[in-house]
Formats: structure tokens, sequence, C-alpha cells
């Protein structure tokens, strides 16, 4: 019987494939966050700001926030305010952003948190509520929105 003797190189050797990244690129570095920054993050009412915000503003659809929401009728007001597009900006204004966060804890594991909304020089308030569930999961339970659209 014959053996195959086999090269460890599979490719043919001219061959060079320009739709791949170059050799070094390797991974896309994150942006660099303060440690301010990062912490803010981990906050759960900012958290929910975020995604709020993102739902409200159109950059997301309101069943993104579906399994973050607790109950039939804070799913139905924020499905309400998303269609209205009260965040969504119109052509030639930026993209709104978390400006600040605030919260207060009238009982244990609830939170009721205000969001200041800023796009350019203008500014929308959020509020929102949030209960922790026995899953110890952040739950909102209630969302508002006061101001005109932009």
């Amino acid at each position: 019987m014959t053996t195959i003797e086999r090269s460890a190189r599979t490719a043919p050797p001219a061959r060079r494939d320009t739709r791949r990244p170059s050799p070094g690129s390797g991974r896309r570095r994150p942006f660099a966050v303060n440690p301010a920054e990062a912490a803010r993050r981990r906050q759960a009412h900012y958290w929910f700001a975020d995604r709020l915000l993102d739902v409200l503003s159109g950059q997301r659809p309101a069943g993104w926030m579906l399994r973050h929401m607790s109950g039939e009728a804070t799913y139905d007001r924020l499905w309400q305010l998303a269609a209205q597009g009260v965040l969504r900006p119109p052509a030639g204004r930026p993209t709104p952003v978390v400006e600040r966060c605030d919260k207060r804890a009238p009982a244990p594991d609830v939170l009721e948190a205000f969001a200041r909304i800023a796009s350019g020089d203008a500014l929308r308030a959020l509020a929102f509520r949030l209960e922790r569930g026995l899953d110890q999961r952040w739950r909102c339970t209630a969302v508002d929105f006061a101001g005109p659209s932009w």
C-alpha cells in the first residue's frame, strides 16, 4: 500500500486573501472609559436610563426591554412613548444622552429614578421606578416622560 504524504501547508503558496484583516491588526481595543464613568454604568438606575433612552429615541425597538419590564401596563406605556417618538431627535439634532440620573429609595429593593436627557442645548426629563425581584434582578415597574418632543 502506498501512503500519501501531506504537507503542513493547505493553501496555495501565493494566495493572499484581501478580505481578511492584516496580520497584527488583532482585536479592536475597547474605547477608554474613565473610572467614574465605569462605576456609573454599573448602577442600576443609570443602566436602565441608558436603555430606556435607546428605546424612546428610536435606536432600539420597544421589545428589546420586554424582559426588563414588570407588568403589561408598564410595557404598554413604554411602547406608547416609543411610538410617539418623544425622545427621537429630528434631523440635524444630536443623539440624546443621559446627562444625569438620580435616585431615591422609598423602600428596600425599590428605586425611584429620574434622568435628565440632553440633546444639544435642549433638556427633557424621564422618570421610572425599579423594583428588585426575588431573583435579585431589577425590573422597571413604571416609566413616564415629561416635556414636549424635541
